[in-house]
């Protein structure tokens, strides 16, 4: 199965890669597909279509996100929903 994960740099998404990184070295039949934010604009619908075609994933996992903290989030609430 290949799977892309979207975000497998942040702390939500890097715990899914680990995890199934984990399931491959048990034997069960993964590829992962990752891209950093430079190399794959999720933004970009153009490019997200091009990449999907391209790689033709299972599955995908999205757990891209943009992160700001306590005081972005009250400052900027909409911007982090």
């Amino acid at each position: 199965m290949k799977i892309y994960v979207a975000g497998h740099r942040g702390m939500v998404g890097s715990a899914i890669v680990r995890r199934l990184e984990a399931q491959r070295a048990h034997g069960e039949l993964i590829s992962l597909v990752t891209k950093t934010h430079s190399e794959l604009d999720l933004t970009d619908q153009q490019a997200v279509r091009d990449f999907l075609q391209h790689e033709q994933p299972d599955a995908i996992i999205l757990a891209a996100a943009k992160v700001g903290g306590i005081h972005a989030n009250n400052t900027h609430p909409a911007d982090f929903i």
